[in-house]
């Protein structure tokens, strides 16, 4: 998983609420099981039109969009199923981090699982980047995960929440199974002592 320790980037808004995962990545791309290629399938039924051309009107075309690392969704967002592909697709694509003000639980639980970090602000300051960005497109945000900072282009400060276990995955660059690889010494060790094995 890539590590994610600060991150600065302009944003891409998409403020629609009730986003779902069938929106995010349409349940026809679900067969493949590598992540690869998955970011041109990112909002598939929204991006392309039925020749597959891309909609020149729809945000993730536009070319301020192709180097964005932060997606400014709605409320709610990535409601519906479960499914990784989700956050496989707006990795692949180059997000970073999604920012709203809340997400379904298991799509956050997923997003931070394939280094994409959820972040969740309030209404107020949710408005308040949602106004920004459409007056200045260009306007870079920071965000700096061991402090669990947002920083606005005026350079106000906003917290967000992420729980232990995931923050330091992320700041290592380590999914679970990586992180549990960290502990085999000791877990072969322990094996040992207990004579579940003899070497």
């Amino acid at each position: 998983m890539a590590q994610f320790t600060t991150l600065r980037s302009h944003a891409v808004l998409l403020p629609a609420n009730d986003i779902d995962t069938d929106q995010i990545i349409p349940a026809r791309f679900l067969k493949v099981t590598d992540k690869a290629g998955l970011g041109a399938s990112l909002f598939a039924d929204w991006r392309y039109a039925a020749d597959g051309s891309p909609k020149p009107d729809f945000v993730l075309n536009e070319p301020r969009a192709q180097d964005a690392a932060i997606l400014v969704a709605g409320d709610n967002f990535g409601c519906g199923s479960s499914r990784e592909h989700a956050p496989w697709a707006l990795t692949g694509f180059g997000f970073r981090a999604v920012v709203s003000t809340s997400f379904a639980d298991i799509f956050r639980s997923n997003s931070l699982k394939n280094g994409l970090l959820p972040v969740v602000v309030d209404a107020a300051t949710h408005a308040e980047i949602l106004d920004l960005v459409r007056r200045e497109p260009a306007a870079a945000f920071a965000i700096d995960l061991a402090s669990q900072k947002l920083t606005l282009p005026s350079g106000r400060e906003v917290a967000f929440p992420v729980d232990p276990f995931s923050k330091g995955c992320l700041l290592n660059g380590v999914d679970e199974l990586g992180y549990i690889l960290r502990f085999e010494p000791a877990i072969s060790a322990f094996e040992r002592r207990s004579g579940r094995v003899t070497s």
